[in-house]
């Protein structure tokens, strides 16, 4: 195993929640009068970060209200539905590859702490992971300062981080970690290749073990 460390993202990546985002955002956009979205293929085409600008091109008009206010009222919407969620497919077989060999796993997100540590509890794979570090409010802003923190005490470890948007490939860039992109969760297959310079690009969370092994 090439890997001492692997570095997982956790929505849409670890966490199927996809249809759950859909659904708590189309709920927003028929209160505004807005354009919803009919399916996971036109989100995926919308969706990215920063999630400030997700908002703005599906109509959100931050002049006349808070992109704070908005996104209250979005994780309302989610959390009602958060326990209906279940793990993207093959993850749970990939967490205890891992784990069977000694790697080390670890979750940094861009999801609020106190949520993040409870949806890995529903899901029951809080139990694989090391640490499990998420921000420290509901903006989804970034996990750039996290990731970055925490390669300070990790300098010599040898990283592999698991996503599934443009952000996680940025983040992996940024600590020096291999990376692999899913497109299971919220960015489709091609949008992942076309940024994901370096990257392995793939289909189907099993097909990691072809890149580790």
């Amino acid at each position: 195993m090439k890997y001492t460390y692997v570095i997982w993202d956790f929505n849409g990546t670890i966490m199927d929640d996809v249809e759950i985002g859909i659904e708590s955002v189309n709920v927003l956009l028929r209160k505004r009068g807005l354009a919803t979205l009919s399916n996971k293929s036109e989100y995926q085409k919308v969706f990215g970060f920063p999630i400030y600008e997700y908002y703005k091109r599906l109509g959100f008009d931050f002049e006349k209200e808070s992109y704070e206010d908005v996104a209250v009222e979005w994780v309302k919407e989610y959390t009602d539905r958060e326990a209906g969620a279940n793990t993207v497919k093959g993850v749970c077989e990939m967490l205890s590859f891992f784990k069977s060999r000694g790697v080390k796993q670890v979750i940094i997100s861009a999801c609020e702490k106190n949520m993040l540590l409870r949806n890995a509890k529903n899901l029951r794979v809080a139990e694989y992971f090391d640490e499990i570090l998420g921000i420290d409010d509901i903006y989804a802003s970034s996990k750039l300062d996290i990731a970055l923190e925490w390669k300070k005490t990790h300098e010599d470890e040898k990283l592999l981080f698991i996503g599934d948007t443009d952000h996680d490939y940025s983040v992996a860039k940024a600590i020096g970690a291999d990376c692999v992109l899913v497109a299971e969760g919220h960015q489709a297959y091609q949008s992942l290749k076309s940024f994901a310079e370096g990257a392995f690009v793939l289909e189907r969370m099993v097909d990691i073990k072809k890149i580790v092994a």
